[in-house]
């Protein structure tokens, strides 16, 4: 089974090229459900939620509609383990589980982790903490594409995020590999020129890919999909909507049964 989304879904300057101009906020996700089966929430990377806010989401979606939630920054980047963070984070995305709504939970870490006994021991404690939640690690290094590590990530039964970003020293090369029954892929955007000098965030993933760009994803999201019993695929190219126009693009390419683009998503597919 594959799954196609969006990293994340609640930004105003989609308006207009993917939601309807007058969509309130707080429809969002509902418009958004009614395009993609799954999302990924990124924004519990910087703040934890209470668990009526996901009860809330889930209400807001079809029953087979799946959510993947990124772990917060302290639970990955923090020099030791804070287990009350762990505690706080399962307690958050419990309605989720309870509703068969958590697809999966991703554990990205930074640049500056990697490869030793050290950066294994934290994967082991992260497995132990998040107990039997399906969890995929990012890596952002380029040490960690190894064979030792996908025989680590097996033995942990942890999942190993395949990405596409800009093809630059110390980045993470276009790997396609499934270590445990959850295949991934995360979909940055190549903009070499802003990945590393940008002024504010959004610049770094302002990119639109073309379908020649993706057509190198086919093989390997078929691959993946027939290793796993089911792969996520999130773009997070999201300025401006173009994750949601690279998904639908990309739904086509893989014949993944989706709606068409409406009036907004139209006017963006013209555009590019």
């Amino acid at each position: 089974m594959i799954l196609i989304g969006t990293s994340g879904f609640s930004y105003d300057d989609w308006k207009g090229f993917f939601y309807p101009e007058d969509l309130d906020k707080r429809d969002m996700l509902a418009y958004y459900a009614s395009q993609f089966p799954a999302v990924e929430v990124n924004s519990t990377y910087y703040t934890i939620p209470g668990p009526g806010a996901f009860y809330g989401m889930a209400r807001k979606t079809p029953p087979d509609f799946k959510f993947t939630v990124k772990v917060h920054k302290d639970m990955t980047h923090a020099e030791e383990t804070d287990r009350g963070v762990f505690r706080t984070f399962a307690k958050s995305i419990h309605p989720l589980v309870e509703q068969g709504k958590l697809g999966c939970v991703l554990a990205q870490y930074p640049w500056g982790f990697k490869p030793s006994e050290a950066a294994h021991g934290r994967l082991r404690e992260l497995r132990d903490e998040l107990a039997d939640a399906p969890t995929v690690v990012e890596f952002r290094n380029a040490a960690w594409v190894t064979p030792q590590t996908f025989e680590l990530l097996r033995e942990l039964h942890l999942g190993f995020c395949c990405v596409d970003e800009p093809n630059l020293r110390g980045l993470v090369p276009a790997v396609a590999a499934a270590t445990s029954p959850v295949g991934y892929v995360r979909f940055h955007g190549r903009n070499a020129a802003r990945w590393w000098n940008h002024e504010h965030a959004w610049e770094r993933y302002d990119y639109l890919y073309t379908e020649e760009e993706l057509s190198q994803w086919v093989p390997k999201v078929q691959s993946l999909a027939a290793k796993t019993d089911v792969t996520y695929l999130f773009f997070n190219n999201h300025y401006q909507g173009k994750s949601a126009q690279n998904a639908k693009m990309f739904a086509k390419m893989l014949s993944l049964p989706y709606p068409e683009a409406g009036p907004a998503q139209s006017a963006l597919f013209d555009a590019g």
